[in-house]
């Protein structure tokens, strides 16, 4: 704890494109036989490539900070990092379940954008994967653990001294650490969201609420969200940089044919690419990794310093290939597509082989954040067991000799003065955060809601009134009707204003509001809102259909089915709809089937889809058919109408007790099945029952005394089986 002043970190360098080697033709030419040497910050800096007119300033770096996977300011701009203190400290994982990562909290006493005071906040973690600073609290949540805790330093001297639990959850947790859920992300809706699970949460007095959603919201590390409240996801593990952004999480998991290309997927390194766990199959000729692999930590630019076509543009960190992804986003009738806004290359991209984005965001001084845990290994111990292509690699690069450093980096434009404004909003009154409503910054008008509606503050209601019926900026008007909804607040007459605004976006957030009372059956509000299925704008009517999907009225049925029929453009819509009514006739299938079974069964199957549906859908698809994935191949086989699940179970049992590795019936995936053996056999057992007995499959279920049977029978195996292992054991 205390003051550390480091020289180093006023050092500003500007990297030019002269730290890229081309062809005659333009083409960059590949560092085929890259060092793993570690750099200093001075120097990795020299070798990062960026656009011509940005350049990237170091903003703290070990030893300041160490293993650092996640950054959030506070209300007063004191920036807090989460730091994972013993992931990979070598490749066998060794010490990685002990309690000792920290929470640092940082600042920039003398406003120069660099940090030059670091306290531990909190220490005695074991793997802190998701922050968010509330008021003067910070929320935490832990790998391997179901709560959510919140922290408060309450004498002034930067350490937390209180500690409540705001959430709680002692369910055991043993999933692998890469496979639990990240985010705890405060949305435009006043919802907090995370990946994987089916659920979102709600601050209320004090404590979070969860409130169940359709399904699983999938994903798997990072979890962005742009200025209208749209939610990017990413699964690592299905190699898709992209998932879940067509529709709010809420109202189901969709993806759709088209919403992004082959072309997209893949990725353009600057060197070789020796450590990717899928082995020379995800390598181009020149050894470059050819497509996302490690799609984590994304962000959707939302500042007010750096050009302006930078804005709404979703960024994704690719640290196995050394790089950060810039996604061009278009709307088109209400379906959202991704394209790479450079051609074969990327907007940031590094030679140095400890390069390792893992996380971006938008910071109060309008710029963009970067965080680069700056390591050698970046796959945790199931990828990287010996004997593996991945672990061959990272011997013979001693690439578990780089540990315990990291980099925070600030992007900056020539030209573009960040903003040096100093937030004090935490020591500001209610009536005067509601200015920041209007701000250009994102941050600023993020955090002037949440502390408003955290404080539940009433006063300023008529403030925000006048905000959202006469601002004549739009955002403005957006964030002050989502204010006056978090502080319950919102009467009809603005609301329906609202609905009838000049804005397209602003008509479809009072639409999006509209949708727990009309879901609780407020009928008067399904017939205000019944004039907008004609609105001029598709996203209006997207949103008017899935605000009007958990009402059964038939009035709220046929207003969907309307839209349908007379928008036939509305493919998102429509897709979406159909889904759901599978998933609804399914779900009366499985209840049927349910009737007929022991109580004993039914509990298997019903525990079974709740860990299929936050850890499987990821690679499997939530119907078990596989994933769309931009156009390329399944990350893992598909389940359903499966003659191996249908068959003896044994074999699923051995998969799932010790996990699976290369190609399955001579088909080759993108991903390795980890083993889930940590898990306790009723666990293992109720998966397997889920598995044989939806999705399109039908056969006994299993139980835990199955894989208790084959667990002794397996005891001290470490490797992941092949498919011909287990096909041989039966000959």
């Amino acid at each position: 704890m205390g003051m550390l002043c480091m020289s180093m970190l006023v050092f500003t360098c500007k990297v030019s494109q002269n730290t890229v080697k081309r062809d005659a033709n333009g083409k960059i030419i590949v560092n085929t036989n890259p060092s793993p040497a570690y750099l200093t910050p001075q120097e990795s800096l020299k070798t990062i490539h960026l656009p011509k007119g940005y350049h990237l300033e170091l903003v703290a770096s070990e030893p300041m900070i160490h293993e650092p996977v996640a950054i959030a300011w506070d209300a007063n701009g004191r920036l807090y990092v989460a730091e994972m203190n013993t992931y990979m400290q070598d490749a066998e994982g060794t010490g990685e379940m002990k309690p000792v990562c920290t929470i640092k909290r940082l600042e920039d006493t003398n406003g120069d954008g660099k940090m030059d005071k670091s306290v531990v906040f909190l220490d005695k973690l074991l793997l802190p994967r998701m922050i968010l600073p509330l008021d003067d609290r910070l929320l935490v949540a832990e790998t391997f653990d179901n709560s959510i805790y919140s922290y408060r330093d309450t004498n002034g001297d930067g350490v937390a001294d209180e500690k409540k639990m705001v959430f709680k959850n002692e369910s055991e947790n043993t999933s692998n650490l890469e496979h639990q859920r990240s985010g705890l992300v405060w949305n435009l809706d006043n919802k907090i969201y995370v990946t994987v699970e089916n659920v979102r949460y709600k601050f209320d007095n004090g404590l979070l609420k969860s409130e169940q959603q359709h399904e699983g919201s999938g994903g798997q590390w990072g979890l962005a969200n742009d200025n209208y409240g749209r939610l990017y996801f990413s699964s690592a593990g299905g190699e898709a940089p992209a998932v879940n952004f067509q529709q709010n999480p809420f109202f189901g998991y969709l993806d759709l044919n088209g919403q992004y290309n082959d072309e997209f997927q893949a990725v353009w390194p600057l060197i070789s690419t020796p450590d990717v766990q899928g082995g020379l199959g995800r390598l181009r000729p020149d050894s470059t990794l050819n497509h996302f692999t490690a799609s984590t930590g994304q962000s959707v630019f939302r500042g007010n310093s750096l050009p302006d076509d930078l804005k709404g543009d979703l960024l994704i960190c690719e640290p196995v290939g050394r790089l950060i992804r810039r996604a061009k986003v278009t709307d088109t009738d209400g379906k959202i597509t991704l394209t790479n806004a450079y051609d074969h290359e990327e907007f940031i991209s590094s030679t140095d082989m400890n390069f390792r984005p893992v996380n971006s965001v938008t910071g109060p001084d309008g710029c963009l954040y970067i965080v680069d845990m700056y390591r050698g290994i970046i796959q945790e111990g199931n990828w990287t067991r010996k004997g593996t292509y991945l672990r061959n690699q990272i011997d013979q690069k001693q690439l578990d000799k780089n540990i315990g450093r990291g980099r925070i980096y600030r992007l900056v434009h020539d030209g573009i003065k960040p903003d040096k404004t100093i937030p004090n909003m935490l020591n500001l009154t209610s009536d005067k955060l509601v200015p920041y409503l209007s701000h250009p910054n994102g941050w600023w008008r993020d955090n002037a809601q949440k502390l408003i509606v955290v404080r539940g503050d009433k006063s300023v209601v008529p403030a925000l009134k006048e905000l959202a019926l006469n601002s004549p900026i739009q955002l403005a008007r957006i964030h002050a009707l989502w204010t006056m909804n978090g502080l319950d607040a919102l009467d009809r007459s603005t609301l329906l204003a609202a609905l009838k605004d000049k804005d397209a976006e602003v008509r479809k957030t009072a639409v999006w509001i509209s949708e727990e009372p009309i879901r609780k059956g407020d009928e008067s509000l399904v017939m205000a809102v019944e004039p907008l299925k004609n609105d001029p704008s598709a996203d209006v009517r997207l949103q008017l259909g899935l605000s009007l999907r958990f009402n059964n009225s038939d009035k709220a049925q046929q207003i969907i089915a309307d839209i349908i029929a007379n928008h036939p453009n509305d493919v998102v819509l429509a897709e979406s709809n159909k889904k759901y009514q599978k998933q609804i006739e399914a779900k009366a299938t499985a209840e049927r089937n349910s009737k007929l079974m022991a109580t004993a069964d039914q509990k298997l199957i019903n525990d079974g889809a709740l860990i299929f549906k936050q850890l499987c859908v990821t690679c499997h698809g939530s119907d078990g058919k596989g994933v769309i994935n931009g156009g390329k191949d399944m990350p893992a086989p598909p389940l359903a109408a499966n003659k191996d699940i249908n068959g003896d179970p044994e074999k699923i049992i051995r998969i799932l007790l010790h996990g699976l590795s290369g190609p399955v019936n001579g088909k080759a995936y993108a991903d390795v099945m980890p083993a889930l053996g940590a898990n306790n056999d009723e666990y293992i057992a109720s998966v397997i029952s889920y598995i044989r007995n939806d999705i399109g499959n039908k056969a006994s279920t299993v139980k835990a005394a199955d894989v208790k049977k084959v667990r002794e029978q397996t005891v001290g195996r470490t490797k992941n089986w092949t498919w011909q292992e287990l096909n041989d054991l039966k000959k």
